[in-house]
C-alpha cells in the first residue's frame, strides 16, 4: 500500500483528477514478478488518472488521411528494393528498409494506407506469410541470417516514422536478438528443472485465473506481466509457425479496437528458420501486443523506470480479457 499526506490546499486539485483525497491517500499497488523470465510489472490503476500537461492537441484520424500518398502509397517508385528483389503477398508487397537495423531490414508495406484499419484473418494471413517469405529469401541469400524478427510499430506514438499501414523484418546472423535468446534460455532451464513445459505452465496459470481465451490453435493472454498497458500474448500450440496464431492474433487486433486502441507494437518470436545446432525445442512461437497510448499525448509511455527497473502499469489485465 502506497501512502501519502496531501496539504488541504491540493484537495481539490486531488479531487479534479482522482475523484476524491482518500483515492490518493492510500493507494492499492500491486507487483507481479515472472520468477523464470524476470519480467515484472507494477499495477496502480490510479496512474491512468494522472494528468497530462503535455497533452497534444493533434487528431490522429486526420493525421492519417493528410498522410496520404505518402512513399508507402506508391511502393515500387517510392522504396528501394532489395538485393533478393521484392516478395508480392496478395495485401502487400515488401521493400528494403533505406535505415536499417541490421544488414537484412525490410517492410512490408500494406495496400490500405490507413494502419489502424480492422484486419480480418485473410488479410493477416496473407501479412504473416508474405514476411516468411521475405525471410526465406534473405535467407537464401545468406545462410547465416536464419534469425527471423518480425515487429508492427502502428503509428508514431509507437515508433512508427510513416503513417502508412506496414510491418518490418530482418534477419539477423550469428544469434538471435539478445531478449529472444534469453527468453529460450529460461525456458530451457524451466524444462530442464521441472521436466514441463514453460508456456504450457504460463498459459494454465493465466487460464486458471480466467486471464486466458483460446482462438484457434493459439491461446491468448491478458498478461500478468506486461511490458506496458493491454498486453496481450498469443502462444502457438508445439511446434506451431506463425500460422497458428493467425485466429488468436486477429482476436486481441479486435480486442485493441474495442479497447479504443490506435497505436500498438507488435513482436513475433520465432526460433531460427534452420538449424544451428542449438536446441530452440523449449522456445515457443509466439506474439506480443501492446498499446503504446493516445497518439496525441507528448506525454511518453516509457520512461526510467520502464527501461531499467519494472513496467508499471494502470490497465487491469481481468478487464482486457473480456473483451478478447
Amino acid at each position: 500500500m502506497g501512502r501519502l499526506d496531501p496539504p488541504a490546499e491540493m484537495h481539490s486539485w486531488i479531487e479534479k483528477f482522482f475523484g476524491s483525497v482518500e483515492a490518493v491517500r492510500a493507494q492499492r499497488i500491486i507487483r507481479v514478478t515472472n520468477r523464470v523470465t524476470h519480467e515484472g510489472a507494477l499495477f496502480n490503476e490510479l496512474r491512468a488518472r494522472r494528468p497530462m500537461e503535455a497533452k497534444g492537441t493533434g487528431d490522429a484520424r486526420a493525421e492519417i488521411e493528410r498522410s496520404q500518398n505518402d512513399p508507402f502509397c506508391h511502393p515500387q517508385t517510392g522504396t528501394p528494393a532489395d538485393e533478393f528483389g521484392r516478395v508480392q503477398g496478395e495485401h502487400a508487397i515488401t521493400a528494403s528498409n533505406v535505415a536499417k537495423y541490421d544488414a537484412y531490414h525490410g517492410v512490408l508495406v500494406f495496400d490500405r494506407h490507413d494502419p489502424t484499419a480492422s484486419v480480418d484473418e485473410a488479410v493477416l494471413a496473407d501479412y504473416l506469410a508474405t514476411a516468411r517469405r521475405w525471410a526465406e529469401r534473405a535467407n537464401a541469400s545468406d545462410a547465416e541470417a536464419r534469425y527471423y524478427f518480425l515487429m508492427w510499430n502502428s503509428l508514431w506514438r509507437a515508433g512508427g516514422s510513416i503513417v502508412h499501414g506496414h510491418m518490418q523484418m530482418t534477419a539477423t546472423r550469428g544469434s538471435h536478438y539478445p531478449r529472444i535468446e534469453a527468453l529460450r534460455e529460461a525456458a530451457t532451464r524451466y524444462r530442464d528443472a521441472y521436466g514441463t513445459d514453460y508456456f504450457d505452465d504460463l498459459a494454465e496459470v493465466h487460464e486458471a485465473l480466467g486471464l486466458a481465451r483460446r482462438a484457434g490453435d493459439s491461446v491468448v493472454l491478458a498478461s500478468l506481466t506486461p511490458i506496458k498497458e493491454r498486453e496481450l500474448v498469443v502462444i502457438a500450440p508445439p511446434r506451431g509457425d506463425e500460422s497458428t496464431l493467425v485466429a488468436g492474433l486477429a482476436r486481441a487486433l479486435a480486442a485493441h479496437r474495442v479497447l479504443g486502441v490506435l497505436s500498438w507494437n507488435m513482436a513475433l518470436f520465432l526460433p531460427p528458420l534452420t538449424e544451428d545446432r542449438r536446441d530452440w525445442s523449449a522456445l515457443r512461437t509466439h506474439a506480443r501486443l501492446v498499446d503504446r497510448g493516445d497518439p496525441g499525448n507528448r506525454t511518453s509511455d516509457i520512461g526510467a523506470m520502464e527501461l531499467y527497473a519494472a513496467s508499471v502499469v494502470a490497465s487491469d489485465p481481468f478487464r482486457i480479457i473480456d473483451t478478447v
